[in-house]
């Protein structure tokens, strides 16, 4: 069988691309990385939200090409249904699908306000007030998942599809020194030093091309 090819775009900005990259590293899946340049038209849309990205990430794997972070993730649990990447429990697991479809399919105003940058910190980053909902309902999905399951993951002691789906949230909430209670900032420094995540960021910060409209000081 062939290795499996993930297509991502820039490590530093794109917290889709992220996701897919963390979910194949849960499911344990060897793939290879194929990067989109940053200065390609479509990358930079979607880094910019200018456009949705439906190309990035984007999984070959066996015959078969998925597209779509929610789809990957559903592609991958299929394969390699003991990697965990859904909990076993079935109460559990409609639980983990349903915070993950709604961290996929919402929260633009977090998105807009706090960019995904791994390399940048901004220190009394005053954030956006239209964002603050957004946040709120983040970290109260987090605290409500780590009360029923005890974590240090969202569901448990390991890592699942909720994970890398918050995973880019527990990056912007670094970047730009957000406040948090204990819990949802133990969440967050559960995440950044979880293996594949520093992985992830070591490689960002050596990312040698920089995007200048979301380097500027806010």
């Amino acid at each position: 069988m062939a290795v499996a090819v993930l297509t991502i775009s820039s490590k530093n900005y794109s917290s889709w691309s992220l996701r897919g990259w963390l979910l194949c590293r849960i499911a344990g899946l060897e793939f290879v990385e194929r990067v989109r340049p940053i200065d390609d038209p479509s990358t930079r849309a979607e880094l910019l939200l200018l456009s949705p990205s439906v190309l990035v990430p984007s999984l070959e794997h066996d015959g078969a090409r998925v597209w779509d972070t929610l789809s990957i993730a559903e592609y991958l649990a299929e394969i390699r249904p003991d990697a965990g990447l859904l909990p076993a429990d079935r109460v559990a697991r409609a639980h983990c699908r349903s915070v993950a479809g709604e961290m996929h399919s919402g929260f633009y105003n977090l998105r807009s306000a706090l960019p995904m940058n791994i390399k940048a910190r901004y220190e009394g980053f005053r954030t956006w007030a239209g964002a603050a909902p957004d946040i709120a309902r983040v970290t109260e999905i987090w605290r409500e998942c780590l009360a029923a399951h005890g974590g240090p993951f969202l569901f448990g002691s390991r890592p699942t599809i909720a994970d890398a789906m918050y995973a880019p949230v527990a990056s912007r909430f670094h970047t730009y020194h957000v406040a948090l209670d204990d819990t949802a900032g133990g969440y967050r420094d559960t995440i950044m030093a979880w293996a594949p995540m520093r992985e992830w960021i070591a490689a960002a910060m050596g990312e040698p091309d920089d995007l200048d409209e979301l380097d500027v000081e806010f």
